[in-house]
């Protein structure tokens, strides 16, 4: 049975004073609640729930430091900025990809084509999608298209540079011809299955960074397949979660194959050891830094 909210607004510094009350060391009250004026009471409380030692009554482990959770949530922070800057380089990589074999494979037109549609309404939708993406579009280039030549869209090349991740996910889900999809998934050593899969997490990935939500700790509702076959290794390398670690060795994976001597690894585990990080929340192993995923790769 629902009941009625009654619960009242509070002031910042009344939200220090619960906080405390709860059990948490709040050694500067004046920042804490600069801190909470700008971060949402809500927003920060996800990272104090690790503290809790009751979510019924919200009491906080004793030694629990206000400045803890701020560590946890600035750590979050950077740490989205840090998968958003590998997401984007694969998602340039894979539009690049999409783009090169539908043009070679079937015409600088084929996302036309719907005889390449592996379920007819799915790329109706995903033409229709692309069509307003191209019309709201700004860029120079697409403009000099669309008003030069008779075509609804610009060739291949040119149209998926207006094309989200989740779009271009979507186009390849919807790709009929094996040829092209194994293909495209060869420039990454996965099978097609692995990187329709990889694509449609790695789009709600993003999603998520780029609407400021957290990582840390987080059991995500998308979840990407290990890859069967190839590369084996890597296979080896997936763990059974819903958390972070398996996203990680995609973008490792990934960045391996287009970005040869990327610094991503390490500045990942930087981050992890500026922070103090406990990576056992995000499900990594005990001794992931010794995995062969985690060596770096020489150029």
């Amino acid at each position: 049975m629902k009941i009625s909210f009654t619960k009242p607004a509070t002031t910042h510094s009344e939200q220090v004073t619960l906080l405390q009350q709860r059990g948490m060391i709040v050694d500067d009250i004046s920042e804490a609640a600069f801190y909470l004026q700008h971060i949402n009471y809500y927003r920060l409380g996800a990272y104090w729930l690790p503290f809790e030692l009751d979510h019924a009554t919200h009491q906080i482990k004793p030694g629990t430091r206000f400045s803890d959770v701020l560590n946890l949530y600035i750590f979050d922070r950077e740490f989205r900025l840090l998968v958003l800057d590998a997401i984007e380089r694969i998602e340039v990589s894979a539009r690049s990809q999409w783009a090169y074999y539908m043009a070679h494979n079937h015409g600088p037109h084929s996302h036309l084509d719907s005889s390449l549609a592996y379920k007819l309404e799915h790329w109706k939708k995903n033409l229709s999608k692309l069509i307003e993406e191209v019309k709201r579009s700004e860029e120079t280039f697409i403009q000099h298209m669309t008003a030069t030549y008779s075509e609804v869209l610009p060739p291949v090349w040119a149209a998926c540079e207006v094309m989200s991740l989740g779009l271009l996910s979507r186009w390849y889900n919807a790709l009929k011809p094996m040829k092209t999809r194994s293909a495209i998934a060869a420039v990454y050593g996965i099978d097609q299955r692995s990187l329709q899969s990889w694509l449609h997490h790695l789009s709600f990935v993003r999603n998520l960074c780029a609407h400021h939500s957290r990582l840390w700790n987080r059991k995500f509702s998308i979840i990407p397949d290990a890859p069967k076959n190839k590369p084996a290794p890597l296979a080896q390398e997936f763990i059974s979660s819903r958390k972070i670690y398996n996203t990680c060795l995609i973008l490792l994976h990934c960045l391996d194959q287009i970005a040869p001597g990327h610094h991503w690894r390490g500045r990942f585990k930087a981050l992890v050891t500026n922070h103090n990080i406990n990576t056992r929340m995000m499900d990594f192993p005990q001794d992931w830094q010794q995995r062969p995923a985690w060596k770096e790769v020489q150029p």
